[in-house]
């Protein structure tokens, strides 16, 4: 862009920082020496610059780029405590403002790169200009005040979405941590109310649907939170609002060994992040069972936890991580996952994602395996907005049928009305103190007609079983799923022959790994209701040999 547009972002250079954010996302200080040897490892992707500065390179690699713009990995050089780590992270400092700082341009300039890079900014600042010279000092907050007013200009051409939320909180933190009017704090709070009330539903979960969004918000708006209470400033009045429907529903998708249910773009789970997060709950609230809004249910007794989607797609505009897994479920008893969806491997080969996000990678059932949605492929769309989810699931319906002793759900969804004429529909009871789970999946014709013989009538009801698992078939029939802690689950098919196949396990730290699937195949002419149970049991009980 000319330097007639830079010129707009001219302006005052403040002259001090009045306060500086915390942090909460994890650092490791041996990341420092990496990056002081220039090692940078971003998004599963290492880059080694052979002595170059970054800010140089062409990597390929999005997501590596803009990590490197966001200037998050600062935190690893502020761990490291030491003088050199600070001369280095100034220099690096220095330098992207040499190579970037007034060409607003590709990456570094996105909008919601710029907002990442603020909130970086001050949150290290104090690690930054503690010994920093004079000269440096004045150029950190003048390059610091053209992104901020480059921000305020473009977020309202921002479309929905975590960036857009993301760049309202920066803004928040600018009016806090630098002179700011008091007309300047009502603006920045208002217009964050306003984002947050659009993007946070009623129950506490986001627009996309998507887990990991709330863990990515809450790691931002819960530092701005205590940022107001140490500044005796007002807060706005969504901000503790959201937080407190946030925390719940965060923990809805948690299992009991404290992995983050895999729906909807959410791939690892860092432990340590999430109890991070979640020990900042001042309310230390239960689970969320139902989330209407959001469209998920939770059934829990016992040490057993049944997570499932029951909800609709989200919005196309915030569907570029959006799975087609809808009535897929999670199960997990004590420390161990049972049965799970693939999750995606954030850091993988992106020709692995479309994959992952269709319904055949989630325990749920798929009709003539054709996916209830469908993902735009388009390389030149991708790069610009991510792979939208299209489709003609347009309609689900979720009853909660808790009784003393047994908690369960009746879901549905017309993902494939239009295409077979069929419509699915779930059924999941726990009962017996979490010991037995009942499901149930019905097939029905429009108005509940009768499905024809048509060659369109193959349903499969996949099950993906967690790596960790070992499964074994036993001569009857029946499938036993055997845990590591000596835990033992029977799976019996009580309409349709199950059989044990192979699976991928996406979400695993190591990348893409091997795993097993239980699979049964019907035809729903003949066979429109298929049900199935899971009996815990002792591993004694287990077919010999396994």
């Amino acid at each position: 862009m000319g330097p007639l547009y830079r010129w707009r972002f001219t302006g005052r250079t403040p002259e001090r920082l009045l306060v500086v954010p915390p942090d909460l996302r994890l650092s490791d200080p041996t990341l420092a020496q990496e990056i002081y040897y220039g090692r940078f490892q971003f998004s599963g992707h290492v880059v080694d610059t052979g002595g170059v500065s970054p800010f140089q390179l062409n990597v390929s690699n999005r997501g590596w780029v803009k990590a490197l713009h966001g200037f998050r990995w600062l935190r690893h050089l502020r761990a490291a405590g030491t003088e050199l780590a600070a001369v280095n992270a100034r220099a690096l400092v220095n330098d992207w403002i040499r190579q970037h700082g007034s060409r607003m341009t590709d990456i570094a300039w996105e909008p919601g790169t710029v907002a990442k890079r603020i909130i970086a900014w001050l949150q290290y600042s104090a690690f930054l200009l503690t010994h920093a010279d004079a000269n440096f000092h004045r150029l950190f907050l003048k390059n610091l005040a053209v992104q901020v007013r480059y921000l305020r200009a473009t977020v309202g051409e921002m479309p929905p979405g975590k960036e857009r939320v993301r760049a309202r909180i920066a803004l928040a933190f600018v009016a806090l941590a630098l002179p700011s009017s008091a007309a300047g704090l009502r603006n920045a709070a208002r217009h964050l109310d306003a984002e947050l009330d659009l993007q946070i539903l009623p129950d506490g979960g986001h627009i996309s649907r998507n887990p990991l969004v709330l863990l990515e918000l809450l790691a931002d708006l819960l530092p701005l939170r205590q940022v107001y209470a140490n500044q005796s400033a007002t807060p706005p009045a969504s901000l503790i609002a959201s937080i407190d429907r946030m925390m719940p529903a965060l923990r809805a998708f948690r299992h009991k060994d404290g992995a983050v249910a895999r729906f909807n773009g959410m791939g690892v789970t860092i432990h340590e992040r999430v109890s991070a997060i979640l020990r900042l709950d001042d309310a230390a609230a239960a689970p969320l069972l139902h989330a209407p809004h959001s469209g998920y249910d939770r059934l829990e007794l016992g040490q057993t936890v049944v997570i499932a989607d029951t909800g609709s797609p989200p919005p196309t505009a915030v569907s570029t991580s959006a799975h087609a897994g809808c009535l897929s479920f999670e199960l997990s008893s004590g420390r161990q996952c049972f049965i799970v969806n693939c999750g995606v491997d954030s850091y993988g080969s992106p020709d692995l994602r479309p994959l992952a996000r269709a319904t055949a990678a989630h325990s749920t059932a798929t009709l003539n395996e054709t996916s209830q949605a469908r993902f735009v492929h388009s390389n030149t769309v991708q790069g610009i907005v991510g792979a939208p989810l299209t489709g003609t699931l347009t309609h689900t319906e979720c009853r909660r049928i808790d009784q003393p002793g047994m908690q369960g759900f009746i879901a549905n969804h017309n993902a494939y009305e239009v295409k077979f004429g069929i419509i699915h529909e779930r059924e999941i009871q726990l009962s017996a103190n979490g010991n037995l789970i009942y499901g149930e999946d019905r097939f029905s014709g429009k108005e509940g007609l009768t499905i024809l013989a048509d060659g369109k009538d193959h349903a499969t009801i996949r099950f993906h079983i967690h790596p960790t698992i070992r499964a074994e078939q036993a001569r009857s029939g029946e499938i036993y799923l055997l845990g590591q802690s000596g835990e033992c689950w029977l799976f019996t098919s009580l309409d349709s022959h199950a059989l044990l196949e192979e699976s991928v396990f996406f979400a695993s730290t190591s990348g893409a790994r091997r795993t097993s699937q239980i699979v049964i195949s019907a035809l729903l002419s003949k066979t429109p209701v298929l049900r199935w149970r899971l009996l815990r049991e002792t591993q004694e009980t287990a077919p010999s040999g396994s």
